[in-house]
């Protein structure tokens, strides 16, 4: 029932990704027939010479100006409709992990709840019929086991359910994927060397992971203190390549806003600085090319001496050793 539910939130989010994604083809065609409709005046091509109208007519109401319609047609076109943008953030927050897990939460406390109410008044009853009170003394056997049965058979679930909010309470939700860095400003000359940047941290984390993983022969083809070394370096040296594009970012925006004779100077240190970046772009790349000569040795199997590999994983160590120095 569950799963079945999962899909059908599932094939409705899809609907709706689809349907926003076709927002812009509907505002297209929404421009094209109002423009059917728009004097050729408010349009802004000449209107061609008509014969005046015999009769003067009552003056339609005037139409919204063409300039705005297509404001607002463009916004619909990118997605900035109030509406959707709330329904859609709407809907990210409610299949957000943390907010399912509340949800289950509450509703196990819920059952909760109500198997201890349904316990408590089947056991009251069987106390009360087995003493009597219910028929002028006389107690009633039949009723007060069945009463009695009632509160073991709730109390059960009852326990289930406490044991269920138990467990919910001491899961642990999987930490969140970190968001990638932001970018810098098309127009900053630092934007080319963080895009390569992030296409070679990609690259090297499914290099190192393939090297994680023993090869067909059960051996690992380097050392897993190697690969976390690797790894280690990697994020050190990109930390330390992402704070030079910040340098360089802060000069820029300097330049911009310092008189016209000292954006001379400023503009040699950022030349300067993107060569070093270049430089340790490089490195980066060195160490990209290690690890992947590294898994092409691993891969061959018994084809593969023994050096093409050991020098592969020298190489790759030598350049993580440079990558920390340059950090």
């Amino acid at each position: 029932m569950g799963q079945g539910r999962r899909k059908d939130f599932g094939e409705f989010t899809a609907k709706l990704e689809k349907h926003i994604e076709k927002l812009p083809d509907y505002a297209q065609r929404a421009q094209e027939k109002l423009q059917r409709y728009i004097p050729p005046s408010e349009q802004g091509s000449p209107r061609p010479a008509q014969p005046a109208p015999p009769k003067p007519r009552p003056q339609m109401p005037a139409m919204p100006a063409m300039p705005k319609i297509s404001q607002q047609l463009t916004s619909m076109a990118a997605g900035q409709i109030p509406v959707v943008a709330d329904a859609k953030a709407k809907w990210a927050r409610w299949n957000e992990p943390a907010a399912k897990l509340e949800r289950r939460k509450r509703r196990t406390s819920r059952a909760l709840t109500f198997w201890i109410l349904l316990t408590f008044l089947c056991g009251l009853f069987a106390v009360v019929a087995g003493t009597g009170l219910l028929k002028d003394g006389q107690a009633d056997v039949l009723q007060a086991i069945a009463g009695g049965a009632f509160a073991v058979i709730f109390g059960t679930f009852g326990v289930k359910s406490g044991l269920r909010l138990r467990e919910l309470k001491r899961t642990v939700l999987p930490a969140a994927p970190a968001a990638p860095p932001p970018l810098p400003p098309a127009r900053s000359v630092a934007r080319e060397p963080m895009e390569r940047l992030a296409e070679s941290e990609a690259s090297l984390a499914e290099l190192l992971r393939q090297l994680s993983q023993p090869t067909s022969l059960g051996t690992m083809p380097v050392s897993e203190i190697a690969v976390a070394d690797a790894r280690t370096t990697a994020a050190e040296a990109a930390q330390a390549l992402r704070g030079l594009a910040g340098r360089i970012q802060a000069i820029e925006r300097g330049r911009d806003a310092a008189p016209e004779r000292e954006r001379g100077a400023l503009d040699a240190a950022v030349k300067q600085l993107r060569e070093q970046l270049d430089d340790g772009l490089d490195g980066y790349g060195g160490l990209v090319a290690a690890a992947g000569h590294t898994v092409a040795a691993s891969s061959d199997g018994m084809t593969s001496s023994k050096e093409q590999l050991s020098d592969a994983t020298d190489k790759l160590a030598g350049l993580a050793m440079a990558l920390r120095e340059l950090s």
